[in-house]
């Protein structure tokens, strides 16, 4: 995956709407919305004119050309560069676990499909499964049987229900659970057969699963004693 990269936008929430319609001008939808809390001490609040505010954290999936013009926009459009008004950035995807799902994740959008990326010295990848909630157990049960470590969960709401029917020929449900996992580059793969396997979207879980490259990890050390 040479071209394709998980775009992020974090905003205050009651700026969410204004990103979702901005992105949809650009045909690109926002796969995935889910909601956190600023951390920034008042000082820096203060400084930057920003009161402290609940957030919204926007995932979505865009082509590296795809980001120029979206990047363009934010700064012309959105006006991102002023404090206050958000962040968003991107992250490579290295692989996706299956045809159906990387069509829903770019939306049918025009995308050459290249060569698994790969980073030089990476040897840690970011497993990044998207599920309809309560089937986390079903998850990492299939995870584990694969050597996987132990994930992390958030709580999300999907918003792309009506591509799903359209890519991936099922209905999902709009509460979704984000999986994360941090393994092995050379374990991956294993692991995203075994969930697709298990938890795919033949089941009720409704598994999208695909990767993210890690350059620098801290902790790992005793998984790495246990290899």
């Amino acid at each position: 995956m040479s071209e394709l990269h998980m775009m992020v936008t974090i905003s205050d929430r009651n700026q969410a709407r204004r990103f979702l319609m901005f992105y949809k001008e650009y045909g690109v939808t926002v796969t995935l919305l889910t909601y956190g809390q600023g951390t920034a001490v008042s000082e820096v609040l203060d400084s930057f004119g920003l009161e402290v505010a609940e957030k919204s954290i926007l995932f979505a999936f865009v082509t590296a050309t795809e980001w120029k013009k979206i990047k363009k926009g934010l700064e012309q459009q959105i006006k991102i560069d002023i404090p206050g008004s958000g962040i968003a950035f991107i992250v490579p995807l290295s692989s996706v676990g299956g045809k159906k799902q990387l069509q829903f994740l770019i939306e049918g959008r025009e995308f050459v499909k290249g060569e698994e990326s790969t980073l030089k010295h990476t040897k840690y990848e970011l497993l990044v499964v998207i599920a309809n909630q309560g089937y986390t157990e079903m998850i990492m049960d299939a995870a584990r049987k694969a050597h996987a470590p132990g994930g992390t969960v958030i709580h999300a709401k999907g918003t792309g229900a009506e591509k799903a029917e359209k890519f991936l020929g099922v209905s999902l449900a709009t509460e979704k659970e984000m999986i994360f996992m941090v393994t092995r580059q050379e374990g991956k793969n294993a692991i995203m057969k075994a969930i697709m396997d298990k938890a795919g979207l033949e089941t009720k879980a409704k598994s999208i699963v695909f990767s993210l490259p890690v350059t620098e990890t801290a902790g790992m050390r005793l998984i790495e004693e246990m290899d």
